[in-house]
């Protein structure tokens, strides 16, 4: 399995792995300024660019902002080069694909640079059509201010819709960002997985450890939080997610590995396509989620996961 993968046909190459940074500085919830701080983020920061990961995932909503600051400034002390992506959000306020470039300009002044890697429209549910959101897209590229293009949370049929449009202006579309993991197996059967390798987008998986539910570390008796409300801590439902995780601890104690780092392998193993972008909040997640590179689980090994996860696939 190769530590760097290509963002589709946009003539980027990333880390294998990258980092998803939506809880980085975000005040709306009850992480940050609770279970961490700047120190922490930094610390996490750094693990990840130590163990070589060079792609982070932000957005203009997460924190209001402040992740985009966190990561901005984190970026211009560390001195080293990263690849970073956000998300432009088609609120319900931003009635026109207009919206765009401003808001791009935004993210820039917090970001503190003059070119954004990789600029993506956060979900497909707006008024705005996807072909005027796609004609905007292209202008900021040829305008240089994003390097890269790509979506959010389509389906396979708006992809080929984004992707079509893009095509007119000679624009690849390189990404689209859903979820994905072995309790979130939609990709494989609504045709997304699929559209992307047709049309060699890349497929970079968010909540790949579904915060946290599939490394074990959470139980009923210790829920994370508000998360305590989630199907995943309902009584009723713990005998369908057993097996599954009872085969994730299985092997991960079998190769001297963590729950997560066998589950992130899993989803890099499952195609060249996709990029998880765990999220990581202290140096130890970081170090712990860079674990997942270096080594492939065995064909047997993948198989007894994908039957495990099977029912998770509609």
């Amino acid at each position: 399995m190769s530590e760097m993968r290509r963002l589709g046909a946009s003539g980027l190459e990333v880390s294998a792995l990258g980092v998803g940074a939506w809880a980085w500085g975000d005040k709306m919830f009850w992480q940050y300024g609770t279970t961490h701080g700047r120190e922490d983020v930094q610390a996490a920061y750094c693990a990840s660019l130590d163990a070589g990961i060079n792609f982070y995932d932000t957005a203009e909503i997460y924190g209001y902002g402040e992740s985009e600051r966190l990561l901005g400034d984190l970026s211009r002390e560390s001195g080293r080069s990263v690849v970073i992506a956000s998300k432009f959000a088609p609120l319900p306020y931003r009635l026109s694909a207009q919206a765009l470039r401003p808001t791009l300009e935004t993210t820039l002044a917090r970001l503190k640079v003059k070119q954004l890697d990789l600029y993506q429209i956060h979900w497909p549910y707006t008024l705005i059509q996807v072909e005027d959101l796609m004609d905007a897209l292209a202008e900021v590229v040829k305008a240089g201010l994003v390097r890269s293009v790509g979506v959010s949370n389509y389906n396979a049929d708006e992809m080929k819709r984004a992707y079509k449009r893009l095509n007119r202006y000679g624009i690849p579309l390189a990404s689209n960002q859903v979820q994905y993991s072995l309790l979130k197996r939609g990709p494989e059967a609504n045709g997304v997985l699929k559209a992307c390798q047709q049309l060699d987008v890349a497929l970079i998986a968010y909540m790949p450890l579904e915060q946290g539910f599939l490394t074990g570390k959470y139980t009923r008796a210790l829920p994370p939080g508000p998360r305590r409300f989630s199907p995943l801590f309902w009584r009723s439902r713990q005998a369908r997610y057993k097996p599954l995780l009872d085969t994730i601890h299985c092997i991960a104690q079998g190769r001297g590995k963590t729950a997560s780092q066998v589950v992130l392998n899993w989803l890099m193993c499952r195609d060249e396509h996709i990029i998880p972008i765990p999220g990581a909040k202290n140096g130890h997640q970081a170090r712990e989620n860079a674990g997942a590179l270096g080594w492939s689980l065995s064909e047997e090994e993948f198989r007894r996961l994908d039957k495990a996860s099977r029912r998770w696939l509609y």
